[in-house]
């Protein structure tokens, strides 16, 4: 029997996540399965690999043959340099425990450019966070100075259409008098 490690897919439209199995080269893409060694869901930053490593170490060592996206995740999770350093232990290059340092510090650069890598992730999303608060801030500013503008025009107009009123009263009180002063002379005279 060809045994193929592939991925199987789940979840809805537009939005996948998949199964890592162990199938008959036969059997169809979402179909039976021998074995499930894994998760992988593409849609996080970086991609999440849930992954079964002994599982999926024994099945290469077997000779299961991965398919590329397969092959380039086993890569990723260093089942094949695993499977690479217990080929130098058979054949009595080195030791096992020289094998395990050699994995284990593998495994922690790595883990330290995952670390990076979303650091910057993060710093990013603050710096944008950031730039579009400040953009806010500034719009604000405009739409308060216009707001203000507005408000003291308003205020110049009110204070001149009284001041226009008072001219006028005061106007109409001199035109009175005015009149009460002409129409007085006669009356005195």
């Amino acid at each position: 029997m060809a045994t193929k490690i592939r991925l199987q897919r789940h979840g809805r439209k537009s939005y996948a996540f998949y199964s890592i199995v162990i199938a008959d080269v036969r059997a169809p893409r979402d179909g039976k399965f021998t074995e499930k060694i894994g998760t992988y869901n593409p849609n996080t930053n970086p991609a999440t690999v849930d992954l079964k490593f002994d599982r999926a170490l024994y099945w290469v060592e077997c000779g299961a043959q991965p398919t590329d996206t397969v092959r380039n995740i086993l890569s990723g999770e260093g089942v094949y340099l695993m499977k690479h350093l217990r080929g130098g232990v058979k054949k009595g290059a080195f030791d096992e425990a020289t094998c395990e340092a050699k994995f284990a510090a593998w495994k922690a650069d790595k883990q330290k450019g995952l670390n990076q890598v979303t650091a910057k992730n993060e710093a990013e999303k603050k710096a944008a966070a950031a730039a579009k608060l400040e953009a806010e801030k500034k719009a604000n500013e405009e739409i308060a100075k216009k707001v203000a503008d507005k408000k003291a025009a308003e205020a110049v107009a009110q204070a001149e259409a009284e001041a226009a009123a008072k001219a006028e009263e005061v106007a109409e009180e001199a035109a009175a008098e005015a009149e009460g002063e002409t129409t007085e002379t006669p009356a005195e005279a």
